[in-house]
């Protein structure tokens, strides 16, 4: 092949093996600016959850209300994740990131600037949604810039928004400490202000294809769904106040369940539903779904709630109860590369098992009573213990699902991402309405603990009837 081709970039010429295009020569600054900007996003989900005491407190709004605040920045990324793709094929993917990251700073001001709960919901809400357009365009761009190397390089980046999730309760542990609630978000102006500037200098607009339609009405009826299902669990824990308690969680339990159901009968009768019905279940991808809705509330719910849980229940300061998650990010670590290095060797099944009953494990002995340590070495140890049992499962049941439907990964993986969210949204609040209502919060919250590890232990015993898969894809 010449060395140059008329009226094409030299550095998108298509190697001469035919492997895809050649690597673009600014892509490490390219992958830092978007790997930054994923960061930001990850540590912002988790962040806030070492604050809901404070929020509580400040804002004059109850636990319950409080936790929307990580549950509904869930629910806008969850809604924005199929949109991202369609505006980035229809407007440019590196206008979308750019618009996204600009959105999302101006966003974390106006978080800072909120006054009660409902102002700060809202808020949050919308900085979910331009983080759900965030991911997929950040993916095309990463994929655009490494060329044929690009495999390498989303695998990587992938990794980006797990370390994100577990570094999240520690940053925003240091931050209410020497500072605020309102630092959590401020400090992200100074990073999105330098992303913006960075990414319009270094980014390139990857190639468009034609965009694929948007099920509009399967979001909306999503939406409903999700939105009714946490007003119903929030209203929970205002059943002993008079009639309005009880009558609020009935409504909203109705419209959830009619939009439920008719999101479900969309989606068997549309093909480009936004969750394909053939994907809900059959050949093993019910018992999947299952699971990683309970890995999500896993991996989401702990490291939202085991700060909230140390202290309400041990009085750990805030600081330190972001500290705990340190020990699940060094297990989850440590055992992912192992499992990633056994998957070929023994299959994704048995460690998903292992996985699995490791975080049983870790949860129980949260939820049980320090045994001859102090609180804080107690709830290390089983963070520990559930990061080590989160990094085996991670990649084995990421694995799982691909097998299950090899000519559909793409739709997959999108689901997975989907029902983990749904997952971690459902565990926040549930809880927080649990540990409203009770009289002893810390009980509470060590029930809801045991109540995660028995459902994950049944998905254990339904997980083991899938086919396990050796060897090379």
């Amino acid at each position: 092949m010449s060395e140059t081709v008329r009226g094409r970039a030299p550095e998108e010429i298509p190697v001469a093996d035919g492997s895809g295009l050649a690597p673009l020569p600014r892509r490490r600054a390219v992958f830092a600016v978007v790997g930054v900007a994923l960061l930001m996003f990850s540590l912002d989900q988790t962040s806030v959850a070492t604050a809901l005491t404070t929020l509580e407190r400040d804002l004059g709004a109850s636990l319950a209300w409080a936790s929307w605040t990580v549950t509904i920045y869930a629910v806008g990324q969850i809604l924005a994740l199929p949109l991202g793709g369609r505006l980035g094929e229809q407007f440019g993917r590196r206008r979308v990131f750019l618009c996204a990251v600009a959105t999302f700073t101006a966003l974390s001001c106006a978080c800072a600037a909120t006054t009660d709960v409902g102002q700060l919901i809202a808020c949050r809400f919308v900085q979910g949604l331009a983080g759900g357009l965030m991911l997929p365009a950040a993916n095309g761009i990463v994929a655009h810039a490494f060329g044929r190397d690009r495999d390498r390089a989303l695998a990587l980046f992938t990794s980006v928004f797990p370390i994100g999730a577990i570094l999240g309760p520690l940053v925003g542990g240091l931050i209410l400490t020497v500072w605020s609630w309102r630092g959590i978000f401020l400090v992200n102006l100074p990073i999105g202000a330098v992303l913006v500037v960075a990414g319009a200098l270094l980014v390139q607009d990857p190639p468009r294809s034609r965009p694929e339609r948007v099920d509009v009405a399967g979001i909306a009826l999503l939406t409903v769904a999700l939105l009714a299902t946490m007003v119903a669990i929030t209203r929970v824990g205002a059943i002993g106040d008079g009639v309005a308690g009880p009558v609020g969680v009935a409504l909203a339990g109705a419209v959830a369940l009619v939009a439920g159901g008719f999101f479900l009968r969309h989606a068997r009768r549309h093909a480009d539903a936004v969750v394909p019905a053939r994907l809900l279940s059959g050949g093993g991808l019910g018992i999947m779904n299952t699971t990683n809705v309970l890995f999500g509330a896993a991996i989401i719910g702990f490291s939202a709630l085991l700060p909230l849980y140390a202290q309400v229940r041990y009085a750990v300061l805030p600081l330190a109860a972001g500290v705990l998650l340190t020990a699940r990010a060094i297990g989850t670590i440590a055992s992912s590369g192992v499992s990633v290095a056994l998957l070929r060797r023994v299959g994704h099944r048995p460690l998903l098992l292992v996985g699995l009953g490791g975080i049983v494990a870790g949860l129980v002995l949260g939820a049980l009573p320090p045994a001859g340590v102090s609180p804080a070495v107690w709830l290390t140890l089983a963070a520990a213990v559930t990061g080590l049992g989160m990094g085996l499962a991670g990649p084995a049941a990421n694995n799982a699902g691909m097998h299950l439907v090899r000519d559909d990964v793409t739709a997959v993986s999108g689901l997975r991402i989907m029902f983990r969210q749904i997952g971690g949204i459902a565990a926040v609040s549930v809880t927080t309405a649990a540990v409203t209502a009770a009289d002893d919060p810390g009980l509470a919250a060590a029930v809801c603990f045991v109540v995660l590890a028995g459902l994950l232990t049944a998905a254990a015993v339904a997980a083991a009837r899938l086919p396990n898969h050796r060897g090379r894809w």
